[in-house]
């Protein structure tokens, strides 16, 4: 009898760290795109095709195209309708607010992996904004969201108005300022990914690239040229709101979602940081390192000789040097600077007990902003960063099953 019950207990056990093959869900950075949308240059591997390659190794991979330059709200709104399907519903208290379209009748989709619950969790790799774009996700499927201050009555979606756990197994972000970045006002003034990439795909004056903003009434005339395109999105009057990237993305914005933006006991975090800096031998100024992109260098060597403020006065200290050519590395390590604390944060050993609850990071140096997914780097940049998604996602498939 003590036999039988000893390798029950050893199937139970092997059982309950079998390797899950939960689909992998991508959700792309400020100013990114979906398939397609840039014809064949494509977000996650650039000439290449990071997606395929991890579908090559047996992995079930979603691609999300969420608003490039919408608030993480909307963001996160959007990419649970493209997973589950249905009329995308930003919620009546935010609609109201904000003054957009809550159901825009451009946003109906079918779902890409409808029968995403609580029994078929997914695991969530964000690059950039798209680490802060989960983390809300993460909320908003978890909270119970009122249309009212009294709390008398409960938005009408199943996203807002109802409370879903476990549909994530695990949240990766790529190059992510959780604590905001202080390059956040050149970003607002240039919107410097699109002007890095538009050569490479090629697409200036087609239809291909959206700033998917029909929430706002915003959409691209028929034969638009892109310069008017662009130059109409910058004088947008969303950019004087907290309804848009920017403010998310800036120092003040990061404060106030990590003050509730905070971690569940039931998903495991990874933080992958990015630095293309050094330290000045003299001084503490860090500069690019060889192998930067040349289109990389010049806002890497302004990050790494200033600093930042939040509306208090605070200033951001020496330890905010150090970047990846857009994002403070400092940043990237996990949520801080909420009004509640800091999340869990730790370095990430490879032989590490994982637990849930608690951020894992690990820094790949000479690593940039844009070749950690595929663009602009050398050849060993680029091939580091394709080998290193490949064995985290092999790392998400041996976290035990549900």
């Amino acid at each position: 009898m003590k036999n039988r019950i000893f390798f029950i207990g050893l199937i139970l056990l092997a059982l309950l760290n079998a390797q899950n093959n939960y689909p992998i869900v991508l959700i792309h950075g400020f100013m990114g795109w979906g398939e397609s949308e840039m014809g064949d240059y494509n977000y996650w591997g650039g000439k290449e095709d990071l997606i395929k390659t991890l579908e090559n190794n047996g992995n079930i991979v979603f691609e999300l195209s969420v608003g490039p330059i919408s608030s993480n709200w909307e963001r996160a709104v959007e990419a649970y309708y493209q997973l589950k399907g249905g009329q995308v519903d930003y919620g009546e208290a935010h609609s109201n607010k904000y003054k957009i379209n809550q159901h825009p009748s451009g946003k109906i989709y079918d779902g890409l992996y409808p029968d995403w619950d609580k029994d078929n969790p997914v695991h969530i790799i964000g690059h950039s904004m798209g680490g802060q774009t989960a983390r809300m996700l993460q909320y908003l499927l978890t909270q119970e969201i009122f249309t009212d201050e009294e709390m008398l009555k409960k938005e009408g979606s199943i996203l807002l108005g109802q409370s879903q756990n476990n549909l994530i197994k695990s949240i990766t972000t790529i190059s992510t300022p959780h604590d905001g970045t202080t390059l956040t006002e050149v970003v607002t003034k240039t919107i410097p990914f699109i002007q890095y990439f538009i050569g490479f795909a090629g697409v200036i004056g087609t239809q291909f690239y959206d700033f998917d903003l029909e929430q706002w009434g915003f959409t691209r005339n028929d034969d638009e040229p892109w310069s008017n395109y662009l130059k109409r999105m910058r004088n947008h009057s969303a950019w004087g709101t907290k309804n848009i990237s920017a403010w998310d993305l800036s120092l003040d914005g990061a404060r106030e979602l990590n003050s509730y933006l905070q971690v569940s006991p039931d998903i495991y975090y990874f933080s992958i940081a990015t630095s293309t800096t050094q330290k000045r031998k003299a001084g503490l100024n860090h500069d690019p390192v060889e192998g930067t992109s040349i289109l990389i260098k010049t806002r890497s060597k302004l990050l790494g000789s200033r600093s930042g403020y939040w509306s208090d006065g605070t200033k951001t200290d020496s330890l905010w040097f150090e970047n990846d050519g857009v994002v403070n590395t400092v940043s990237m390590y996990g949520p801080t600077t909420g009004m509640n604390g800091a999340d869990p944060v730790m370095e990430y050993e490879k032989n590490d007990i994982l637990i849930p609850g608690q951020w894992y990071w690990k820094k790949i140096d000479e690593m940039d902003h844009w070749s950690i997914i595929g663009h602009l780097g050398n050849d060993d940049r680029l091939e580091k960063a394709e080998k290193y998604l490949i064995d985290h996602v092999g790392v998400l498939k041996s976290l035990p099953m549900n």
